[in-house]
């Protein structure tokens, strides 16, 4: 294999980080201006910016629903990266897997997942994509191939390898892309699957999402090497860094690295540097942010960028934005109506899916039942 270390490419609008700004990578400020969409139409266009606005707005509806007791549990939202994923998923063909972690609602939307189905399962309805037994950290769906949903950090990265060799094995030419945060980048299994990849060329893209702050810690004060598209130079694999706020830069990107790993079985590792714009989850006050950090964020929003540079460039226009954020309220308005009219599951099937098929043995005593039967 040859050895590539690769610098991140000047078609990728890459991100930069300023000497006086060690604890913040920011995104140059004139990679958005202009009019040059590499030739995408303007439905396209248009396209790209409604999908975000939706994930956008459905995540926000996702944090009332969290404060009005309707969702429980752990709760991590998409707001800042939306162009991120909706970029990584116009990259991926239907049949792809993507593994993902605890932060996957927009992930989840952006495969295709209805909308409807994605809301039950938050709220814990049985008509949710894990029968309502998962929640907001465990979606899953074989029909669209969005394999997880994994709240332990890092453990779908070794799952995604097993994917990708199972892929590998049979012939098939499908690609496994596995998203995570900048922090799984310092765990073992992180590089142990890498090294894999690379040692067996598996058709696998790692997706590394650095919104620049691992819960409360910046990515400076837990990485010795902060660039982390560098890490995939120790493996003989190629690495990009790509200006996650722009979609059309991670779209090329992240499908040049799919379509490679498509064609050649070489892994890559791709790295979007975005901000998060509210805390580690909903119920976190961020409070560890600076007011400088804070408003580089919200000046940093992808969605008002792309709707900018749209309005710019004559695609899109303040009537026609007008019609797509009422049509995207009413599509939002429709899933929480899906999910408040769905049931509940039923107690009685919370074993149902522990196994594929029956172990000896299994325990399905519900809490309260009686240790010991007579």
């Amino acid at each position: 294999m040859t050895t590539t270390t690769a610098a991140p490419r000047k078609t990728a609008r890459k991100a930069t980080r300023p000497a006086d700004q060690a604890a913040d990578v920011a995104v140059s400020e004139n990679l958005l201006g202009g009019a040059d969409f590499g030739g995408a139409d303007a439905d396209t266009l248009r396209e790209l910016y409604t999908d975000m606005l939706f994930i956008r707005r459905f995540e926000e509806r996702t944090a009332q629903a969290y404060q009005q007791a309707k969702i429980g549990g752990y709760c991590h939202l998409n707001l800042g990266e939306e162009a991120t994923v909706v970029g990584v998923g116009k990259a991926m063909r239907p049949t792809d897997y993507l593994f993902t972690n605890y932060r996957e609602h927009g992930y989840a939307l952006a495969k295709g997942i209805e909308p409807g189905r994605v809301m039950a399962e938050l709220y814990g309805r049985s008509t949710g994509t894990s029968k309502g037994w998962g929640g907001s950290m465990h979606m899953y769906d074989t029909e669209t191939r969005l394999l997880g949903g994994y709240a332990i950090v890092g453990g779908q990265v070794p799952l995604a390898i097993g994917a990708a060799l199972a892929i590998d094995y049979r012939g098939g030419d499908d690609v496994v892309v596995c998203q995570m945060g900048e922090g799984t980048t310092n765990i073992g299994a992180f590089h142990e699957s890498l090294n894999i990849a690379a040692l067996w060329n598996l058709p696998v893209v790692f997706l590394v999402i650095n919104n620049q702050t691992g819960m409360g810690t910046t990515v400076e004060k837990s990485s010795a090497e902060p660039d982390l598209w560098k890490r995939a130079s120790s493996y003989r694999m190629r690495g990009e860094r790509v200006d996650g706020t722009d979609v059309l830069a991670v779209r090329e990107v992240a499908s040049d690295l799919i379509e490679t790993a498509r064609r050649e079985g070489k892994p890559a590792l791709l790295e979007a540097v975005s901000y998060r714009l509210k805390g580690h989850s909903v119920v976190d006050p961020a409070k560890y942010r600076t007011d400088d950090a804070v408003s580089t964020a919200v000046e940093h929003d992808p969605i008002v960028l792309w709707h900018n540079r749209l309005l710019d460039a004559g695609v899109l226009s303040e009537d026609s934005a007008a019609a797509i954020e009422a049509d995207v309220k009413e599509r939002v308005r429709a899933a929480v109506d899906f999910a408040d009219q769905s049931p509940h599951p039923d107690p009685a099937t919370l074993f149902d899916y522990n196994y594929a098929t029956p172990v000896a043995g299994d325990s399905r005593r519900l809490p309260g039942d009686p240790l010991f039967t007579a």
